[in-house]
């Protein structure tokens, strides 16, 4: 997908795209290599102050019902504009406020007509404020500004630009922003129900991407976890879970489960290139974090998200995007499409991989396949195993709502104290919680509520003597010899006995299973330090 557009060609295009070619504004110095290169079809609407080209860009949005486009100078423009802007705030009023900045180096310098902090200069007037970090990102930031504006509950934004970010090449994927779209109709109407399942019937090879907000309908109302499974059946869906998943949207063990997607882009578009629709439910498109620079999609796949966030919708730099109920979407669809009379095999029979070995020592995945082993509907599962977080949802049959979570940012500190609330929410219940001994740490007096209130929770340390996970990151990043990472002589045994929490230390596979077994049964909480040797 071979680009020579630069970032303003390519802004151009997408505001045309949205039929946004008219344009009230005031220019000043910093907003020339903007106005400059605006081609014959569009129209700017020349006010002499800033307050009136805001005001006429509200009565323009009022009687058209478009997001209207205004060009404002720095901060002093938008400072002039502000008593307008107030109007457009309450009035919920679709408008993109465009800024010129200053040169981009020179902002931190608060240089004659740069605008410091301009994204919270508009506060809190505007639903949506931001300067892009790179010049390669505007494009998509306005086409985020332009999808947000107009969606539910409307109101204006704003988006400050630095004046030479125009002319800097865009980028490839920028040619999907002209085709981007958010459908927010206050629920699923029928014609819109209709739509999505002809897409889904027209579908050579359809891919599912389910995200956490399947599994939390789920909890609420199982059926939604046997219409998407039913969805998945009728239409020969591969289905993948969404990258860096927080819950466990879909059963691990159904033959049309395809894994969890890798959160690279490079990473995302490879495993869905062949797909020629990829019905994205429930989860943001997408939450990357390894960088892979990529384009983001093969050619010949086209994406369609459906998500209970705007945000999430508004954001994503590709597809289709429609807000709507998750639950409600999966049962319409699941009735609406066609069924296709292939099945992959019984539900239940996909054969989960084996654990890697290591003559060294036990091994992460060894951990895994014991916990599957004993896998039952009394047990819940909560993961902060970074080094593990692909492979979980790989390796444990979870196939009941609500079975499995993860940190849902990443940041640390999550997995003690989030098992033991658990535990205290449905004393029914044993939660197991696999926890990196780093990260460990963050939340290690958790165990002395767990003690206190007799949880019946199951603490596994994954002990491998490090952050396994940043270590990982260091090699694929090409700086290994980062200091900091390895940990040792931390004695979890002694710390959880010190709480009150009765502790073992397992080295081997063998002694792992025997006290994971005594721990199952025990009636209050426990922990294990699973000694293992990364693999």
């Amino acid at each position: 997908m071979a680009t020579t557009k630069t970032v303003l060609e390519a802004t151009l295009d997408m505001f045309r795209a949205q039929g946004m070619t008219t344009i009230f504004g005031n220019p000043g110095s910093n907003e020339l290599p903007f106005l400059a290169g605006l081609d014959d079809d569009f129209d700017f609407v020349l006010g002499l102050h800033e307050q009136v080209v805001v005001g006429m860009a509200e009565g323009y949005a009022r009687v058209t019902g478009r997001p209207a486009l205004v060009n404002l100078h720095a901060a002093s423009g938008s400072g002039n504009a502000m008593g307008a802007l107030t109007n457009a705030h309450y009035g919920h009023i679709p408008m993109v406020v465009l800024a010129g900045q200053q040169v981009r180096r020179t902002v931190g310098q608060e240089a004659m007509l740069a605008s410091a902090d301009a994204s919270l200069l508009p506060a809190p007037l505007v639903k949506y404020s931001h300067e892009p970090l790179a010049a390669a990102d505007v494009p998509r930031t306005l086409t985020q500004a332009v999808l947000e504006t107009s969606t539910p509950p409307c109101g204006p934004v704003y988006v400050s630009v630095p004046l030479d970010d125009w002319a800097e090449p865009a980028l490839a994927d920028d040619a999907l922003l002209a085709h981007r779209s958010v459908s927010s109709p206050g629920g699923l109407t029928d014609d819109l129900a209709q739509e999505l399942v002809d897409v889904l019937d027209g579908a050579q090879r359809p891919a599912l991407v389910v995200g956490p907000q399947v599994d939390a309908a789920a909890v609420q109302d199982p059926a939604v976890f046997d219409a998407v499974v039913s969805l998945a059946e009728k239409t020969d869906a591969s289905v993948y879970v969404a990258p860096s998943p927080s819950r466990g949207p879909f059963p691990t063990t159904h033959p049309n489960f395809a894994g969890v997607l890798v959160p690279g882009i490079r990473s995302v578009r490879d495993r869905l290139d062949g797909h020629d629709v990829v019905l994205v439910l429930g989860a943001a498109v997408f939450r990357y974090h390894r960088w892979e620079p990529s384009t983001y999609l093969a050619d010949g796949t086209h994406v369609v998200q459906v998500t209970q966030d705007a945000r999430e919708a508004t954001r994503a730099p590709f597809g289709r995007s429609v807000v709507a109920d998750v639950a409600r979407t999966a049962t319409v669809l699941a009735e609406g499409v066609r069924d296709r009379g292939r099945r992959r095999g019984e539900p239940g029979s996909r054969e989960l991989p084996a654990a890697r070995t290591s003559p060294e020592g036990m091994t992460g995945t060894e951990i895994l396949e014991v916990l599957n082993a004993h896998v039952n509907d009394t047990v819940a599962y909560v993961n902060e195993t970074t080094t593990l977080d692909l492979d979980y949802l790989e390796r444990i049959a979870i196939d009941r709502p609500g079975r499995y979570h993860f940190p849902a940012s990443g940041g640390l500190g999550f997995g003690l104290p989030v098992a033991v609330g658990m535990s205290i929410g449905d004393p029914a219940k044993t939660v197991v919680a696999t926890v990196g001994d780093g990260s460990a740490n963050y939340g290690i007096t958790a165990l002395y509520t767990a003690a206190r209130r007799r949880t019946r929770t199951v603490f596994v340390i994954v002990n491998n003597s490090g952050y396994g996970a940043l270590a990982g990151f260091a090699r694929r990043m090409g700086v290994p010899d980062v200091p900091g990472l390895q940990l040792g002589g931390i004695d979890f045994v002694s710390i959880a006995e010190g709480y009150g929490v009765p502790a073992r230390r397992t080295t081997t596979r063998a002694e792992f299973e025997e006290a994971y077994q005594e721990a199952l049964v025990s009636t209050g909480p426990v922990l294990i330090d699973a000694q293992v040797v990364n693999d």
